[in-house]
C-alpha cells in the first residue's frame, strides 16, 4: 500500500504549514549570487570517496526559494522529481565529504537521496536493490562564502550484486537524468506544493576527464545550475 493513504488532510495541512514557516535564516546571505566558486576558497568540485572523489555536477542556486535550500526543503523538492530519502532511513557505508571553499573545510554529506520508483515511502528500497539514480548534497554556508547554495554529487549506480559501483558514464547520465526530471513545474505527490526549475550549463568549474574521479569513470566537466522556485499548489 502506498504511504499516501496514511496521511490525512489535516496532517498534510500541518506539514505544509510547517514547511512554509521555516526560519528566515535559511535565506542566502548574498542573494545576488548563485554560489561562490569553490576553488576561490581552496575547495574542490570533487568530493572525497575512498581516496578519490565524485564530481559535484549539479548546484542548486542560492537564488532558489529559501525553503528549498534546507535539508527538509531539498527532500520535498526531491520527492517532487522522483527521489526520496534512503530506504527506511538506513545508510550503509561511510559518509562522503566535500570542501566547498567556504571556510568549513571537509564536511560530511547532509544525506543521500535515491530514485523512488513512484513510491516516496518505500521506493528507495527498490533502488538499493536494483540500482538507479541517486545524489548526495552539501550546503555552502561557511563564514567565508555563505551563499546557501546546495552542491549535489549525482550519479547512476549498479545494483546491489555489483556493490553499487557507478555504471559506465554514470556521472554524466545521473546528472542529465536528474536535470531532465527537474526542469519545468512538478507537484509534490502528497502535499499542495509545486516546484518550478530552470537549468543552465556551466563550464570551467570542474575539469573534464578521469583525474581524481572515483571508479576511473570519465565525465564531461559540465555542471548544471538549477534555480528552484517553490509555491503553494492548491
Amino acid at each position: 500500500m502506498m504511504v499516501t493513504a496514511a496521511l490525512s488532510v489535516a496532517t498534510i495541512a500541518l506539514i505544509c504549514q510547517f514547511t512554509l514557516a521555516l526560519p528566515a535564516e535559511t535565506q542566502a546571505v548574498d542573494a545576488s549570487v548563485d554560489f561562490f566558486p569553490v576553488a576561490n576558497g581552496g575547495g574542490s568540485m570533487l568530493d572525497k570517496s575512498g581516496g578519490l572523489g565524485e564530481p559535484l555536477n549539479v548546484i542548486i542556486s542560492a537564488k532558489s526559494s529559501p525553503t528549498v535550500l534546507t535539508k527538509s526543503g531539498l527532500t520535498l523538492f526531491a520527492q517532487a522529481i522522483g527521489f526520496s530519502t534512503e530506504c527506511l532511513g538506513l545508510h550503509i557505508g561511510d559518509p562522503q565529504t566535500a570542501n566547498l571553499g567556504d571556510g568549513n573545510g571537509d564536511v560530511n554529506e547532509m544525506g543521500v537521496w535515491r530514485a523512488d520508483f513512484g513510491d516516496i515511502g518505500l521506493g528507495t528500497c527498490l533502488e538499493s536493490l536494483e540500482g538507479g539514480n541517486h545524489f548526495r548534497a552539501w550546503t555552502q554556508n561557511g563564514s567565508s562564502a555563505d551563499s546557501g547554495a546546495i552542491f549535489l554529487a549525482v550519479s547512476k549506480e549498479e545494483d546491489l550484486s555489483q556493490h553499487h559501483t557507478i555504471i559506465p558514464d554514470g556521472y554524466n547520465i545521473g546528472r542529465d537524468e536528474l536535470v531532465a526530471a527537474a526542469v519545468g513545474t512538478h507537484k509534490h505527490p502528497l502535499l499542495p506544493l509545486s516546484f518550478t526549475t530552470t537549468s543552465a550549463s556551466l563550464s570551467g568549474l570542474l575539469a573534464a576527464g578521469t583525474q581524481g574521479v572515483n571508479h576511473n569513470i570519465s565525465q564531461d566537466g559540465i555542471v548544471k545550475l538549477l534555480t528552484v522556485t517553490m509555491a503553494l499548489s492548491i
